[in-house]
């Protein structure tokens, strides 16, 4: 065994002192690629990654409806509120493009529609501009919470929607629904109502998280915000019926 070691090493020795040029080839050639692969592997590591979770205050649905009827059926819209805190824990910096809220539509199992939104998802993927900031009435004074990606009338309610690598940023995101009927609207639970909150960063990256949230009343939903459920309303000059006596 010995022996076939020692003439192995010798064969390869002199192969190598014969071809020097090639094996300088091989080992540049061998160097250039590992380089481009670490390269590559490098750059995948740095992204970002943005950790989403929701916080207690303006985070809820309602569904309302609007007075009028569609196929001998009630006209409803859902506006859905939700505070949300967002921290890059990722490697690389980037900052929030879009926000899009899914939901699983209120229908009978195995219904024509129950597969594609009973169990997928129906997705509001622009936020519509709310009228008045969100608040709520602590004692004697208000607290206004701070925007998300919407323009806050309060100065200095912000935040900012760039985030490096450690940073983190918080704040309301709001979607109202156009006209509905029939069972598209969230499922209503007990623990509350299931959504998936997806975020997509300047990069193309996709950011995702699911949790529930309460489902409340419009009077309930107007603590928070006198014009929730307002802004389609207000654009196309209607009066809701929870409005006409105010």
């Amino acid at each position: 065994m010995f022996d076939s070691l020692t003439t192995t090493y010798l064969v390869t020795a002199k192969w190598l002192n014969d071809n020097q040029g090639v094996a300088g080839v091989a080992v540049f050639i061998v160097t250039l690629l590992l380089g481009w692969a670490s390269g590559i592997f490098a750059a995948l590591r740095r992204r970002p990654k943005f950790r989403i979770s929701h916080i207690d205050g303006p985070t809820f649905c309602c569904t309302f409806f609007t007075g009028a009827e569609r196929d001998n059926q009630p006209v409803h819209r859902t506006g859905i509120a939700l505070y949300l805190a967002v921290a890059n824990v990722g490697s690389a910096a980037s900052s929030i493009k879009n926000i899009s809220v899914g939901y699983h539509w209120h229908l009978r199992p195995f219904s024509v529609l129950w597969l594609r939104y009973g169990v997928g998802w129906y997705w509001l993927r622009n936020q519509i501009a709310a009228i008045h900031d969100f608040q709520a009435k602590i004692g004697e004074n208000i607290k206004v919470y701070p925007f998300l990606t919407q323009r806050s009338i309060m100065p200095g309610a912000n935040p900012s929607s760039f985030l490096e690598p450690g940073r983190s940023t918080n704040g309301v995101v709001y979607f109202e629904q156009s006209d509905s009927w029939g069972g598209c609207f969230p499922a209503p639970k007990k623990q509350g109502v299931s959504v998936k909150v997806e975020i997509h960063d300047v990069f193309g990256y996709a950011h995702t998280a699911k949790f529930k949230i309460p489902c409340l009343s419009i009077e309930e939903a107007r603590k928070y915000n006198p014009s929730f459920g307002k802004t389609f309303a207000e654009l196309r000059n209607e009066t809701l019926p929870h409005d006409k006596d105010i």
